[in-house]
């Protein structure tokens, strides 16, 4: 049975980072009506931060009218860094987009949905030239140290530079449109200044405001900025058949301002952070038919990261892009050298020297003795001129399994807990064995976040999972073209669809997964019931 008012919108996008973006393009090149609500500011060249110590314009903190593009969200369990404003993570990640190597297809959680790696090579070729992807051409100081690296373990032609979303050309020269048959905005040759996390003030990322979300409102889709969906409930008050209206909130105003837009379907797409703290609170209340398994299979990438800060003044690591290279240290197991642009020293204050133990008591022992044993180093650790210069952070990922779980808790906070497989762990072994051999290299010194080295949290820029795959609805949130269990027309294309550990940066996966997802769906003016 049709539903007899008149929609606002055929598709409401909820979020616009890599999974909001390709249905906003997709969906309205289809003939729909698309919305797209964003949580951030639209933010452009001019709000970006000089340095991470503008705190202002680099942090979201909306309690202090900080509305900047970074975001840093503590657990017990994990510390997570993501992206805000229209475009999501893609403002903020460092550009690096590989395709996954065969054992994350092959995972045993989701491998019996679909041949994989079959499936999305189509996908991620489309992914990559929406994203203007190419291979780095020039490595500077701190990959050129890597490549030596991997000379070292026996592993040097595993080493590579990166594909990246980023245009080279002619440095500081703009030119028209060199992606999207002239539909594109000028872009502008990169200048190599090492500022990609912190937002492109050079015109140069390929971010996504600048191909899916710049072609989607050419084709009408509409995109409402500093808008937090709070609700989505169903029409028909079952299964959302006859649509449903989501209910907003200004992000940035004391003085909230709201509203509600009704539409025949909806793509949740608020990253695994956004969606899973959205669909935790719905199934609580508006959407009780969602699965069970909302919120589990929470994977952080098995990552690690650690600074390596040289102490040969002569040695600059923040020229360059911010992640130019890659070593594949063993199957499952990826390292890259990531830097911030000169000046960019905000994460010092919260280093210390890498301590492993099994208690906090422990590692603060540890920590004390390495600087009563080793005072010249540690000071001028902590006092070096300009430590993104002299700092080179290494990015430490693996295929392997780690597994949390997300929950709502007291006054509706999202909470972690403990789920099946290992625990994420800030030691992991072979991460301190690299980074140790690369500090030798550099004549540096190793040095952790202190939320790892006392507290034992690791931290991720990639959380995944929590709407993950399924047969059915015991097994996932979502089938395996991205429909939610339980309910019409309503996806999930985010970081949180993620049904195993990549094991390298995810961006071009989530980007892939969408573009599948959505060319599934058919056109307007054939399409049926969804």
């Amino acid at each position: 049975m049709e539903n007899k008012k008149e929609l606002d919108y055929d598709y409401i996008v909820i979020g616009s980072g890599f999974g909001g973006s390709v249905p906003a393009l997709r969906l309205s090149e289809k003939g729909y009506k698309v919305l797209v609500l964003e949580k951030g500011k639209w933010l452009t060249a001019e709000d970006f931060p000089k340095t991470n110590w503008n705190l202002k314009k680099w942090m979201w903190l909306p309690a202090l009218k900080f509305f900047g593009l970074f975001k840093v969200t503590l657990f017990r369990h994990i510390t997570i860094l993501s992206g805000v404003g229209v475009g999501g993570g893609s403002l903020v990640y460092a550009n690096a987009l590989p395709v996954p190597k065969s054992k994350f297809f092959t995972a045993d959680s989701w491998a019996h949905l679909a041949d994989w790696e079959d499936e999305l090579k189509e996908s991620y070729q489309t992914a990559q030239a929406m994203l203007g992807v190419t291979v780095n051409p020039h490595l500077d100081v701190g990959d050129k140290a890597l490549q030596k690296l991997g000379a070292e373990i026996g592993r040097e032609e595993h080493f590579q530079a990166t594909n990246v979303a980023i245009y080279f050309g002619e440095p500081g020269v703009t030119v028209p449109d060199p992606y999207l048959n002239g539909k594109g905005p000028d872009r502008t040759g990169c200048i190599y200044c090492g500022g990609c996390m912190l937002g492109c003030r050079h015109n140069a990322k390929n971010s996504l405001d600048k191909n899916y979300l710049h072609l989607a409102q050419q084709n009408g889709a509409k995109i409402q900025a500093e808008s937090e969906v709070y609700d989505v409930v169903t029409l028909d008050g079952k299964n959302g058949a006859q649509g449903y209206a989501v209910k907003w909130k200004s992000s940035t105003s004391f003085f909230k301002t709201s509203g509600e837009f009704t539409c025949r379907g909806v793509v949740f797409s608020g990253g695994a952070l956004g969606t899973n703290k959205l669909l935790l609170k719905l199934k609580q209340s508006s959407l009780p038919h969602l699965s069970d398994k909302v919120g589990t299979g929470i994977r952080t990438n098995s990552e690690s990261l650690i600074g390596v800060t040289t102490f040969n003044k002569e040695t600059v690591f923040s020229n360059g892009i911010a992640i130019g290279s890659i070593l594949h240290t063993d199957d499952y197991s990826h390292l890259e050298p990531v830097r911030y642009s000169a000046g960019s020293g905000f994460w010092r204050l919260l280093m210390a020297p890498m301590a492993w133990g099994g208690n906090p008591l422990a590692r603060m022992i540890k920590v004390l003795l390495d600087m009563i044993f080793h005072p010249a180093e540690n000071f001028k650790m902590f006092f070096i001129d300009d430590w993104s210069k002299r700092t080179q952070i290494l990015l430490f990922m693996q295929t392997i399994n780690n597994m949390l779980c997300f929950s709502r808790g007291l006054f509706g906070v999202m909470t972690s807990s403990m789920d099946d497989g290992n625990s994420p762990s800030a030691f992991i072994p072979e991460a301190r064995t690299l980074a140790e051999r690369y500090a030798r290299i550099v004549n540096g010194k190793p040095m952790a976040l202190i939320t790892e080295t006392l507290l034992g949290i690791p931290t991720t820029a990639h959380i995944l999972g929590g709407a993950v795959m399924g047969k059915d609805p015991t097994e996932g949130v979502i089938d395996k073209n991205n429909r939610v269990f339980g309910y019409k027309n309503m996806f999930v294309c985010d970081g949180s669809m993620i049904s195993a550990n990549p094991g390298v940066n995810p961006s071009l996966t989530i980007t892939a997964l969408a573009e599948r997802a959505m060319s599934n769906i058919s056109p307007k003016k054939s399409q049926g019931s969804g």
